[in-house]
């Protein structure tokens, strides 16, 4: 039965390029899951969208000297254009700039105000007397009080992966001026977390099969008591508040709204799609699953703040999965594009092509624990995994194919070492369809290099090359057989290979199902090209 998947991805601040590990943590799992629901015949959902209301973007504005909307519009053209190109397959890809995300987050917080979960209070923030201004959490910078990380941000800290309060930070500065920001009273509308510390044990307890670090990382955050937390702040950039009760220059705040995301992005898609109450199927079913793909320091968000806002709206439905990946480091480092440490998403695009970046990224997510990659590793992985063993295989068949026979050759007289390796190849497929429902992406990858291994090992074993010279009706059942495993092991490869996997289209057929399918007898075979470059690492050194 086909069941209604939301697959929802971290929304990037549009306020500088992102990174491999962005890629490899979030958005590039959500791909390869998302192919693999729909070749099972699931009903998939998978959207996402530029946060265009991040305080990065009108820090990072301020420095420049230009409007937020100039820093949203360069960098949210920026990722559409690559996601094209690396192949993400968005049902929808927008922006929390859009009218439909101001209704759908004003019609959250009326409704959370109506049911009680939201309040007015009056609170000291951070005041830059240079600025004359008060400052957003993300215009100051100090000390962790956790890690002693120097540079923590007021809502963050990039070192310990700790959600912070400004007040918090030892040694605040204002990133603005300098300054040593004083505190003032202010008054704003907050969420209650607190009223849902009973449910959101109840929500986390049910969890099973969840990643260990995740649930351990929630229930650890519940257990020390969540606290209420403001939710509009001074600022004249974000989504306007739908009361006037705090007066001019206040806005909801970011972390509340860019959640909300999931939820007004399903609206907006099903507008597109001319039928506006299809995203229902997903938000009032019962049926329907909800999987969120995030990076480690989105865990709080997702599996405590979000779930508290949607049962304070209620009626609407509770994630699933969130299978948040750890981080990468690229050479022992944390991945930061900020901080040019690693290579943004551009850099890996230019020196890859994109299935290979694809492969080596998929081959190193960070789901249990922080991995680190390099140029080298990931041109090594290019190389000498998916060029020697899937690259090559795929080629030497078909070459072989169309050298001997110009077409698929007859199969039917197989003998039992070509069915054993097509029950194999099978079997393979059993196996990397339960890994991917489980998110477990990296052993689903390896699960299909086992099969193009196990294709190598019965030509190895057969050598059509040698019965062709003496049996030719034999040599055709053997690599026939080999050119229906191929097809089955594509299968395997297809939510990891868009790209090659389609380039094989028009010679064996389209990937459209979870399962083999024969390659029928007299398919013409053309001289095949190879499906990836081999990567030329003294070249690229050389390079940068």
């Amino acid at each position: 039965m086909s069941v209604p998947v939301l697959v929802a991805v971290a929304w990037p601040y549009a306020s500088g390029s992102r990174h491999l590990g962005h890629l490899a943590g979030a958005y590039l799992p959500a791909d390869v899951f998302a192919r693999h629901q729909r070749l099972v015949g699931n009903e998939v959902l998978m959207v996402s969208g530029s946060d265009v209301h991040g305080t990065p973007i009108t820090v990072r504005a301020d420095a420049e000297g230009v409007t937020p909307t100039d820093i949203v519009d360069r960098f949210h053209n920026e990722f559409v254009r690559q996601w094209e190109t690396v192949g993400i397959s968005w049902d929808l890809y927008t922006t929390t700039g859009t009218a439909n995300h101001a209704e759908v987050t004003q019609d959250m917080f009326l409704r959370q105000l109506e049911n009680g979960h939201i309040d007015k209070r009056i609170s000291e923030q951070f005041f830059d007397p240079q600025a004359e201004r008060f400052l957003p959490d993300r215009y100051i910078e100090g000390t962790c009080p956790h890690c002693q990380y120097r540079e923590a941000r007021g809502d963050q800290c990039d070192s310990c992966g700790r959600t912070l309060d400004a007040v918090e930070l030892v040694e605040p500065k204002s990133k603005i001026t300098g300054a040593t920001p004083v505190l003032r009273e202010t008054e704003h509308f907050y969420f209650r977390y607190s009223d849902f510390g009973d449910q959101l044990a109840e929500f986390l307890g049910a969890k099973k099969g969840w990643r260990p670090h995740v649930l351990n990382f929630a229930k650890g955050w519940l257990e020390e008591g969540l606290l209420d937390r403001a939710i509009t702040r001074d600022l004249d950039w974000g989504i306007e508040l739908p009361v006037d009760d705090l007066g001019e220059g206040k806005r909801i705040y970011v972390w509340y709204d860019a959640v909300i995301g999931y939820l007004s992005a399903s609206k907006e898609w099903s507008t597109a799609t001319g039928d506006p109450e299809r995203w229902k199927h997903w938000w009032h079913n019962d049926e329907s699953r909800h999987v969120y793909f995030i990076g480690k320091d989105n865990i709080p968000f997702h599996c405590l703040f979000w779930p508290a806002q949607l049962m304070g709206y209620g009626e609407l439905h509770l994630p699933d999965d969130v299978p948040a990946n750890q981080y990468i480091t690229f050479k022992g480092g944390k991945a930061s594009a900020s901080r040019g440490v690693g290579l943004t998403i551009d850099e890996g695009l230019d020196a890859f092509q994109p299935d290979g970046l694809r492969y080596a990224l998929a081959a190193s997510f960070p789901e249990q624990a922080d991995t680190d990659i390099s140029l080298e590793e990931i041109a090594r992985r290019i190389n000498e995994e998916l060029v020697a063993t899937w690259g090559n295989l795929v080629n030497r068949v078909l070459s072989m194919v169309h050298k001997n026979f110009g077409a698929q050759p007859d199969t039917t007289d197989r003998r039992g070492e070509d069915e054993t390796l097509l029950a194999a190849v099978d079997e393979f497929l059993v196996v990397a369809n339960r890994q991917l429902e489980a998110v477990e992406l990296r052993a689903a990858l390896r699960t299909a290099m086992d099969g193009a291994q196990a294709v190598n090992a019965y030509l190895n074993a057969t050598e059509p090359w040698k019965v062709v010279k003496d049996d030719p009706v034999r040599a055709g059942v053997i690599l026939g057989t080999a050119l229906d495993a191929i097809n089955g092991v594509r299968v395997a490869f297809a939510p990891f290979l868009p790209f090659s996997s389609e380039l094989l289209d028009g010679v064996l057929g389209p990937v459209s199902a979870w399962s083999r399918v024969a390659v029928p007898a007299g398919t013409p075979i053309a001289a095949p090209s190879p499906l990836f470059v081999k990567v030329d690492l003294e070249a690229l050194l050389a390079e940068r």
